[in-house]
């Protein structure tokens, strides 16, 4: 760092400290001025707003009590009641606010002595029209003394309103002007603030500029590495295809030898115990039993042969279409299960591809179902819509918790795998004690992504 650079520094460093102490000393004293007049101007509308309060009460009461004198009605007596009772809590708290005010006290202490007598000759006026001293309650309300009274209470009210108007007023000028030497520092604060700031942006452009280049570098690695993921991701889906085709190849062969060799070995061997039938002796029991036996053998060992080709590949998916070749296959697995099926397939037209696909993911889900869920009641559909087909499989029996599902559960991640690759969507939903329904959602037409093909 040059001699330059360092001066620089070395000036807005300081100049940035005295910046942030005079802002805070300016700050702490226009506060506590500001705070103090706006106190005294809190206390200063506090006290006349109660003063105009009182005199509202004086009013209220005097007003009551000569419609009550009129008419005679109780209900007049109510403002009066009201009134008498509010009136010395006015004035407490009146002498309350002015303690501190002896100019206020002054003026105080008379309006007090006059509300005093005029509440005394209110009473007096009230109690003599109770008893029925008429006489006596006309010389009352006939005296001049009453109505002095209450123009005493007036004009000191009007006083004292004016004196703490007054206070009011100079409290209000204090904060104006605490409020403009605020304005004046925060200013010449402000001024010093942006020549710190100027003096500091020189040195920070050199930083912004290196940061701006290493984020360019980081976005430009970021979408090669981005770019480098979606070409893995790309090799292995395309990988996984080619070994999910390669294995039904497998398995197509593995049936076709097994169909043709095994078979023809197993009619052979059949046409061998037919023809020794007729050759030996069938009277002799054990003769028959062993005979017997070798053809329930025999035809046992055909039907597991049939079993495992249909396993391999379905022949009735390709001879009988999608929906019979299904009900071929639940209603085998209901009667080596025992779990009560229904089930609805609709007329559907689809590639091989994606036939083979809805073909095992309902064998692979009943798979599962007869292994693990221990249920009583099956239930799968294949719904035809104009644009999908959709494929449901729903069963009554243990369920299980969906985030408990191991990495290593290549059972479900080979269904997805199948499902997405024709480009649909699979959804598993189970909960424990609730069952588990896997759903898929496939299109039809040209809109199924036919990847199922060798590679």
């Amino acid at each position: 760092m040059n001699w330059t650079k360092l001066r620089r520094m070395a000036i807005s460093l300081p100049l940035a400290i005295l910046a942030a102490c005079l802002m805070i000393s300016i700050n702490e004293y226009g506060y506590k001025q500001t705070n103090q007049s706006l106190t005294n101007l809190t206390h200063a509308y506090d006290t006349r707003n109660a003063v105009s309060s009182l005199m509202k009460e004086m009013l209220d009461a005097e007003t009551g009590l000569r419609g009550f004198l009129l008419t005679g009605d109780e209900n007049y007596l109510q403002p009066y009641n009201d009134a008498i009772k509010s009136i010395n809590q006015s004035q407490d708290r009146i002498r309350t606010l002015l303690q501190r005010s002896p100019e206020s006290m002054k003026l105080f202490v008379p309006l007090s002595r006059s509300i005093s007598r005029k509440t005394a000759e209110m009473d007096l006026s009230l109690r003599l029209f109770r008893e029925g001293n008429a006489d006596a309650l006309k010389f009352v309300m006939f005296t001049d003394m009453g109505n002095k009274d209450m123009g005493n209470i007036r004009e000191l009210s009007h006083q004292l309103v004016a004196l703490e108007t007054q206070e009011a007023n100079a409290y209000h000028q204090n904060v104006k002007s605490s409020v403009f030497l605020a304005r004046v520092g925060v200013t010449t604060v402000t001024l010093i603030g942006l020549l710190a700031f100027y003096l500091y942006l020189r040195q920070h452009n050199m930083v912004e500029r290196l940061h701006k280049r290493e984020q360019a570098l980081q976005l430009e690695e970021r979408s090669r590495l981005e770019q480098l993921v979606r070409e893995r991701t790309a090799t292995l889906t395309e990988l996984a295809n080619h070994l999910q085709q390669v294995r039904e190849d497998e398995r197509g062969h593995l049936a076709r030898e097994l169909h043709d060799e095994l078979g023809a070995l197993l009619t052979a061997a059949k046409l061998d115990v037919a023809r020794l039938k007729s050759k030996i002796d069938m009277l002799n029991p054990e003769v028959t039993d062993r005979i017997k036996h070798l053809t329930e053998t025999l035809n046992s060992g055909i039907a597991l042969k049939r079993r495992i080709v249909e396993d391999l590949r379905p022949s009735s998916l390709a001879n009988l279409g999608l929906p019979t070749s299904l009900e071929i296959l639940t209603s085998e697995f209901a009667q080596r299960s025992g779990i009560a099926m229904e089930a609805n397939f609709e007329a559907v037209e689809l590639p091989d591809a994606t036939e083979l696909t809805i073909y095992r993911l309902v064998q692979e889900s009943l798979t599962n179902i007869g292994k693990y869920a221990k249920a009583t009641a099956i239930q799968v559909t294949v719904h035809k819509y104009p644009t999908y087909v959709a494929v449901q499989i729903q069963d009554n029996g243990e369920g299980f918790d969906l985030a408990s599902i191991r990495p290593n559960s290549h059972g479900l991640a080979g269904m997805r795998h199948r499902v997405e690759a024709v480009g649909g969507r699979l959804t598993i939903n189970s909960a424990i004690g609730e069952g588990t329904t896997v759903s898929a959602v496939i299109p039809v037409g040209t809109t199924a992504v036919e990847t199922l093909t060798p590679a």
